[in-house]
């Protein structure tokens, strides 16, 4: 079966008829987004599937990317940087450490279970993806704790609250959150408040800890 008649009967799903002139590289991560779910990892796509989906002919893939897998790589990172800035928006616009917590995880929790599939992507590529897509959302991780350090520091500043090892104790967020989120993907709507009550007070019990341990309440030693 030729490119052409593979692509009727999916005609109707996308905005285009046939093969499309001009395509751009976020034409084509847009495509790959869609073909990807929460039981599909986007090492299992290929070349053909992702340009019959965007609706362009296989060899103008290569004006954009080498291969699927730097695709794949430039979409992980994009996904990370996008929900870097939507969480972090969040936390900014909060106003105390009660509210940034809630809010932070509450923004995360929408992002997973909306219909963007950039959050999904971040969980699943991070533990059943290929080694090079793992390291790409390893950095992403990095990138999250490295943000969430510095708002833990302004926060403590602002509040004089202190702070012990605040790289260590973002990073336990981050991994936390993005554990505890990789085990909700498929949750039935009607648990989820109390799935994102239960990871508003385990982020609080981990900031109230530091914040205790800066003190010199706790001796840890």
């Amino acid at each position: 079966m030729n490119e052409t008649s593979t692509d009727e009967p999916r005609a109707a799903s996308r905005p285009h008829q046939g093969r499309r002139a001009v395509i751009s590289r976020e034409d084509l991560m847009t495509a790959a987004l869609q073909l990807v779910g929460p039981n599909r990892s986007i090492s299992t796509l290929s070349l053909r599937e992702v340009t019959r989906e965007a609706g362009i002919a296989p060899n103008s893939f290569y004006r954009h990317f080498r291969d699927v897998d730097e695709l794949a790589v430039t979409l992980i990172e994009q996904a990370g940087g996008t929900l870097r800035h939507v969480i972090g928006q969040a936390r900014h616009r909060a106003s105390s450490g009660n509210s940034v917590v809630r809010s932070s995880i509450e923004t995360f929790m929408e992002q997973l279970w909306g219909e963007q599939k950039y959050m999904q992507l971040l969980l699943r590529e991070g533990t059943v993806g290929s080694d090079a897509f793992k390291a790409a959302v390893e950095r992403q991780l990095v990138y999250f704790e490295e943000e969430l350090c510095a708002d833990l520091q302004r926060l403590a500043e602002t509040n004089n609250t202190g702070i012990y090892q605040p790289a260590l104790a973002a990073r336990a967020i981050t991994r936390l959150v993005f554990t505890m989120g990789a085990s909700t993907m498929d949750l039935p709507v009607k648990k989820r408040p109390q799935a994102v009550e239960d990871l508003v007070v385990m982020v609080r019990m981990i900031v109230v800890g530091t914040q205790t341990i800066a003190k010199g309440n706790i001796d840890i030693g």
